[in-house]
């Protein structure tokens, strides 16, 4: 009988591990791939001012190619679990639905994975045609600091070599199929800051207003297009998210403001190039005043997976199961692809995004079936 991903999924929902807690969802991925042969190690890594995470590495067969799914099995708190229809760790199904904080961000694409997995190494003899191997963290919903980046090093320095990673983050809108993610746009935070001189609003001529000034520079820095965008990429975009004074009283100018913003950027920019760009704008716009930028540290840079052989193969399988081709797409947020980049070509392909994070998260047990068909079909079509 074909591994029953719902049944998986459920468990898995039942397992509290809301970030950065365990909560019993990797012992069962543990039991599950050990005894279908995997050989599993459990990871935890620690950092000075952060909780400590634990991690798991699973992998079977031999030499290449050697393709690796990721994800995670933390998720998100449930909020006020009175809301719910359905208890948010209970993994209830009730017509044809499976409800529960993780359904599908993303413990259903890990129980489809693991399905899909034992489905191809029974009808393979028990062994992958090279090598397949699971990489899960419990620290995707959270700072990311003894995640899937420090497990991505621990392998690495094992000789574990990637040729190819199928990440399962929920990626399609509307319908299974939607879309494929093959890259993802770089995101950068930084806080604009103006000095001005305190004083009276009575007597203005005494004091320099930052306010006056920062309106000026914000719109200077929103006012132009980063760019036009890229082959594979929307234009670029700074989001002004906050201007504040810190200021209580409504008849003092106040010494400084302060203006965050964020910018999602493609792959027409660096880091450096970026904050060059920026800086220059707001100094054409200055007019005087005295600002700096202070930029915060990121490590979610710009990153496409060019289309190829590999896309291809995850697009087919999508097609040959859905019937609908999907859109091969850089929108969104981060994910732990920027991590992954760094050591393989990277897609992702999940669930469907509509519930998640949200209350009564929830996926058709229809949907978990046929992801775990494509997935099943592109460990085929990869080993084949």
């Amino acid at each position: 009988m074909p591994a029953d991903p719902a049944v998986l999924a459920r468990d898995l929902l039942r397992c509290p591990s809301v970030t950065p807690a365990e909560g019993g969802a990797l012992d069962l991925v543990a039991r599950v791939l050990g005894a279908a042969g995997f050989t599993v190690e459990r990871v935890t890594f620690s950092e000075p001012g952060f909780a400590d995470v634990e991690n798991l590495f699973a992998r079977i067969g031999e030499g290449g190619p050697h393709l690796v799914f990721a994800g995670h099995t933390d998720v998100v708190p449930a909020g006020d679990a009175a809301r719910w229809t359905h208890p948010p760790f209970a993994g209830e199904i009730a017509d044809g639905v499976l409800y529960g904080r993780g359904a599908v961000d993303m413990k259903g694409a890990v129980a489809c994975a693991m399905a899909a997995a034992l489905d191809h190494l029974a009808a393979s003899g028990g062994r992958p045609k090279g090598t397949l191997s699971f990489l899960l963290t419990g620290d995707e919903e959270g700072v990311a600091v003894n995640g899937t980046v420090k497990l991505l090093r621990w392998a690495a320095a094992r000789g574990e070599r990637f040729d190819h990673c199928l990440l399962g983050e929920p990626t399609n809108p509307d319908a299974l199929g939607d879309m494929i993610k093959i890259g993802r746009r770089g995101s950068l935070n930084g806080t604009l800051v103006v000095s001005g001189t305190a004083g009276h609003v009575a007597y203005p001529q005494r004091a320099d207003n930052p306010v006056r000034h920062i309106v000026r520079l914000a719109a200077a820095l929103m006012g132009e297009p980063l760019d036009h965008g890229t082959a594979h990429f929307d234009p670029s975009n700074l989001e002004i998210t906050s201007i504040d004074v810190g200021n209580p009283t409504v008849n003092v100018i106040p010494a400084e403001a302060r203006a965050r913003f964020n910018i999602r950027f493609n792959d027409r920019h660096t880091f450096a190039s970026l904050k060059a760009l920026v800086e220059a704008r707001a100094a054409a716009a200055a007019q005087g005043a005295r600002w700096r930028i202070d930029w915060e540290p990121s490590n979610a840079d710009a990153f496409v997976t060019a289309p190829g052989a590999f896309v291809d193969t995850v697009r087919d399988a999508i097609v040959m199961v859905t019937g609908r081709t999907p859109v091969l797409s850089t929108s969104g947020g981060t994910s732990d692809a920027r991590f992954i980049k760094d050591y393989c070509p990277v897609v992702e392909f999940g669930l469907v995004q509509a519930s998640m994070h949200g209350v009564d998260e929830r996926v058709p047990v229809a949907d978990l079936a046929a992801l775990t068909a494509i997935y099943r079909e592109i460990f085929a079509r990869y080993f084949g």
